[in-house]
């Protein structure tokens, strides 16, 4: 293994070396489109719409824009996935689906079946391979960090069969496929990857934990820094350092990392390398490819075409809903700062798709992003347009300001009277004055956020703070069955999801 990792490590270093003639995003985006339309222009999607029309014709990006109708999950799934799913083939990529990713994040919504194609199980193989190539670029790693171990917390291998096509987590599905080399690396191993059920998962990973030497740890913050408590608390350490030394890398993404980070950083000897991806059930978005920079680089080249649609009261409702027919906007015609929701066509099979996230361009001419929320994850009760983005920063300075960790937190639109208000539930086991927190809370919100900031002196009447012990939001995700892999906690609550959540809560105050 030594020896292989060497081997690794010097081709990361010189495909880092290697200077690529770059093009302008839009030439990278028009050809991806080019060959998503040849590939399925005889499938039954294709020829509903005419791709092999289209393919050829002098404007491809608005004659597609023009034919093809934008679809969320429900109407994409009623007309076109639910084909796939009772094993008929060519529906809206050539062949049969035999995956299907289920997806359901911080969604209070049923599982969704979003098709994993063999075609995309290779396009993020090779986004990930870009990725581990970024890693040239980095200073301060170690010689030897690439020979050791990589352990990767997502979900069971141990797919369920369902007639003709297989179910799980994304996670599960690619790394069931994970190259032959790649598996001398791989932890925690095939036999527990398969585990099914996540506490089991995590005592066994526990258990071997002594038995390994990781230099890299990737998966959801949440679930990462429980195993690393777990860890640290089995074998009665100071830092996870103290039994695996080489950790230096640490891959992440699904949700803002920053509310996570002060509890991190009691746990290990020595910084990490922190590395963001934009790793969706649909595709492999974008990753982090400079150090120091938490933007992260779209992938303009691999199987994925993107539309974005400007998030504003002309294109969405309250409920985050597309309200009318959009325009959509191309790489090319984006404007830095400037809110969108993500619409993508892939290499599975989904066309003209509203993902559901949010993003903000930081850079237009690098194609850099950061995630700023979900389209029904904000909270706009009188116009206040407060995004996941601006609750997560407010989180993060209060946290410093009050030298507290808050891991997880949730808000819920509620009324005051015949006004509004926002009801913050933020989890630390910290001991904190609850009046002062909330105080500068509002005072965090209203810098961040002017719209929010205008509201707070007319509609919006109030803002409530109620602090929970952290182990609350965690037998919450245990009593929606969304333990493990890529679940997060829902930053928004709302409708009856809102409401049980509250009867929770009271119940959980009055039992202990």
């Amino acid at each position: 293994m030594p020896l292989l990792g060497s081997i690794i490590k010097k081709g990361i270093e010189f495909r880092h070396r290697i200077r690529f003639e770059e093009k302008a995003p839009i030439y990278y985006q028009k050809r991806e489109l080019k060959k998503l339309l040849r590939k399925s222009q005889f499938t039954m999607f294709g020829q509903t719409y005419n791709f092999s029309g289209m393919v050829n014709s002098r404007n491809v990006m608005n004659k597609f824009r023009a034919t093809v109708p934008v679809h969320d999950y429900n109407s994409m799934h009623a007309r076109w996935w639910n084909k796939s799913l009772h094993n008929e083939e060519d529906v809206c990529w050539p062949g049969k689906v035999k995956y299907f990713a289920l997806s359901s994040g911080t969604s209070d919504s049923s599982s969704k079946h979003i098709p994993v194609t063999n075609d995309m199980v290779k396009a993020i193989q090779r986004t990930s391979l870009k990725q581990v190539f970024s890693l040239g670029g980095y200073t301060g790693l170690s010689e030897n960090v690439f020979t050791k171990g990589i352990l990767m917390l997502g979900g069971s291998t141990h797919l369920n069969q369902r007639g003709s096509y297989f179910e799980g987590d994304l996670s599960g599905i690619t790394t069931g496929q994970i190259p032959f080399w790649f598996q001398h690396f791989y932890k925690p191993g095939k036999k527990i990857s398969r585990a099914s059920d996540w506490n089991t998962k995590l005592e066994e990973i526990v258990e071997n934990a002594p038995k390994w030497d990781i230099g890299i740890l990737a998966g959801v913050p949440a679930w990462c820094q429980l195993l690393l408590e777990k860890i640290i608390d089995r074998y009665k350490l100071k830092t996870i350092h103290d039994i695996w030394p080489s950790l230096e890398i640490y891959v992440h993404g699904g949700v803002s990392f920053e509310p996570y980070r002060k509890s991190f950083e009691s746990l290990v000897a020595r910084p990490l390398t922190n590395i963001e991806t934009y790793l969706a059930s649909e595709g492999f978005i974008a990753f982090q490819h400079e150090q120091g920079n938490k933007s992260m680089h779209m992938v303009l080249n691999n199987g994925l075409f993107f539309e974005f649609i400007p998030f504003n009261n002309e294109n969405f409702n309250n409920d985050g809903e597309l309200v009318r027919k959009p325009k959509t906007l191309l790489i090319d015609e984006v404007e830095e700062g400037e809110e969108y929701a993500l619409l993508i066509s892939t290499c599975s099979g989904a066309w003209r798709y509203l993902i559901g996230d949010v993003i903000k361009f930081t850079n237009v001419k690098k194609t850099e992003i950061i995630i700023t929320g979900r389209t029904k994850h904000f909270l706009s009760l009188c116009g206040e347009h407060l995004s996941v983005d601006n609750m997560t920063k407010a989180i993060e300075m209060i946290s410093d300001e009050f030298d507290i960790r808050v891991n997880e937190f949730t808000v819920a639109g509620i009324k005051s009277g015949t006004l509004f208000a926002h009801k913050w539930y933020i989890g630390t086991d910290n001991i904190v004055d609850a009046d002062s927190l909330k105080k500068s809370l509002d005072e965090k919100l209203k810098i961040l956020n002017d719209d929010y900031r205008v509201e707070r002196s007319s509609a919006l009447k109030d803002l409530i703070v109620e602090l929970l012990p952290q182990k609350v939001f965690l037998k919450w995700m245990e009593r929606q069955g969304r333990m493990g892999s890529q679940n997060k906690f829902p930053r928004v609550m709302k409708n009856h999801l809102q409401e049980e959540w509250e009867k929770f809560v009271q119940e959980e105050l009055i039992n202990n």
